[in-house]
């Protein structure tokens, strides 16, 4: 009996001295997850609230069990054990929203990024590397965005002299008549170049490569309040497969029309081979898709012009975002109304129906055309169906739950210019009234013809003439949903 009487006040001593780092710990815990709510800033302010006041109740109620004198002892154990599962929640709670906290950020932020330039010359030319061209004129392309900044770049290896060309035809032109010795491109004209002229290319050879950083900075925007205010994204999908660039072509082009008050969502899908007239430009008109190339605001300010809106915010994705996105959720369901083989990719045969694709099938049934009688047309609406696939099968339970694994395997995907604020405000409201979203689409639609382009110069290449009444009816629409 002496002996149990003794351990006695030694558990109450021990319980005594874990009480205070069990209740620090869990005050600790209780107040940085509290803080990171309040920084994440997406939950409704009384859900916000009422989960602040709920951490406060089970801190008292823990506080108030293991420091009442009357309290057995067995009791206390279980308090001190629920403490420290609180404490634990309370961990991977923080963890999970400061995680969503920096991928937002990093959706926002303004990135550098890589530009890449390649000196060409003749393959039986006299230059065999770059000093060779000391002294002698190279090529740039004028328009190029970043053309003073490369040839800076290229002056830190030799000295020469440059002459513009307003586009690639001219440049290749100049070449050709001998006014320059070489040409320097970037890695966006040079695919451009390629797929155009690929006996042409094979003629000409690489002596040297150099490499720029650059800010992409998007132009200032008109920005709204996302909570209330209908506003327009435009989607620009570029053909890069290493990340997103600060150019590319834009082979997905899809403006996004959100009206936050009518939870309707209307995408209109513009083909990249609409023949327009690029921002800033007079005479020869150009493929959109090469509007890409001259950076994302020269795509989103020519859509601008063509549908007569403007454009608040602009995201960027990349083909690699669509493989990450489906690689991450498994795979999704999609809708094939014709059976056919992928021509950008052998091994992505699809049947007519319904059936699972994994991410770059996802990928292959976006970008086909070949397959189809209308071409760029049914690849507008293939598009569309994968980015409908890919958000049905977010909201699925499963990914909502383990969003966080989500967040990580798509992490630096795409950008969007909006602002933190902008994204927080748009999904606070949503999660206050969760609405039912209503999803419409409009498609843009021309005729085929072969022109020549603003950016190869006379040489015919195969456009689409736009069918003016898509695109009345389009404006229409937008302005419906807009509700002006």
């Amino acid at each position: 009996m002496i002996g149990r009487n003794e351990r006695k006040p030694e558990n109450a001593q021990f319980i005594k001295f874990l009480r205070w780092p069990i209740l620090a710990g869990e005050l600790l815990t209780f107040v940085f997850l509290a803080v990171s709510l309040i920084r994440l800033n997406i939950l409704p302010e009384w859900q916000t609230t009422l989960i602040c006041v709920i951490l406060a109740l089970l801190f008292a109620l823990t506080t108030f069990k293991l420091f009442r004198r009357k309290t057995h002892t067995g009791v206390q154990v279980f308090y001190m054990l629920l403490a420290g599962f609180l404490t634990g929640a309370a961990i991977y709670a923080s963890s999970s929203l400061n995680q969503t906290i920096a991928f937002i950020q990093n959706l926002t932020k303004i990135r550098t990024k890589t530009v890449s330039y390649s000196v060409l010359v003749r393959a039986d030319s006299e230059y065999k590397a770059i000093d060779d061209l000391k002294g002698k004129t190279i090529g740039f392309i004028g328009t190029d965005k970043y053309a003073e900044q490369s040839k800076l770049k290229l002056k830190d290896a030799i000295n020469f002299a440059s002459k513009d060309a307003p586009e690639l035809g001219s440049l290749v032109a100049n070449f050709e008549a001998h006014d320059t010795a070489a040409m320097a491109l970037a890695q966006t004209y040079i695919d451009l170049f390629k797929e155009n002229n690929e006996e042409y290319f094979k003629e000409l050879k690489v002596i040297y490569t150099y490499e720029i950083q650059v800010k992409d900075e998007p132009e200032e925007e008109q920005s709204v309040n996302t909570q209330t205010d209908p506003f327009i994204v435009y989607i620009s999908g570029s053909d890069s497969r290493n990340g997103i660039s600060a150019t590319a072509r834009s082979d997905v082009n899809i403006i996004a029309v959100i009206n936050p008050k009518t939870a309707k969502i209307l995408l209109v899908s513009i083909p990249r081979d609409y023949y327009v007239q690029l921002h800033g430009t007079t005479g020869t008109k150009d493929k959109l898709t090469h509007a890409g190339i001259y950076g994302v605001d020269m795509s989103k300010n020519t859509i601008e012009d063509l549908l007569g809106i403007n454009v608040n915010y602009t995201l960027k994705v990349s083909f690699d975002t669509v493989i990450n996105i489906v690689d991450a959720i498994d795979g999704i369901d999609i809708y094939s109304d014709q059976a056919f083989t992928a021509w950008t990719d052998r091994s992505c045969s699809f049947v007519e129906g319904n059936q699972h694709v994994g991410a770059k099938c996802a990928l292959a049934f976006a970008r086909e055309r070949y397959s189809y009688a209308s071409g760029d047309r049914h690849r507008g609406e293939n598009q569309e169906a994968v980015i409908k696939a890919i958000f049905d099968k977010v909201m699925s339970p499963k990914y909502l739950v383990n969003y966080t694994d989500l967040l990580k395997a798509i992490d630096g995907s795409f950008e969007i210019s909006m602002s933190y604020d902008e994204i927080t405000g748009f999904a606070k409201k949503q999660l206050s009234e969760m609405k039912s979203w209503t999803i419409e689409n409009q498609n843009l639609d021309g005729t085929g013809a072969m022109l020549p382009t603003y950016s190869m110069g006379a040489q015919h290449l195969y456009v689409m003439i736009p069918n003016e009444t898509t695109i009345s009816d389009a404006k229409a629409k937008i302005t419906e949903v807009m509700g002006n």
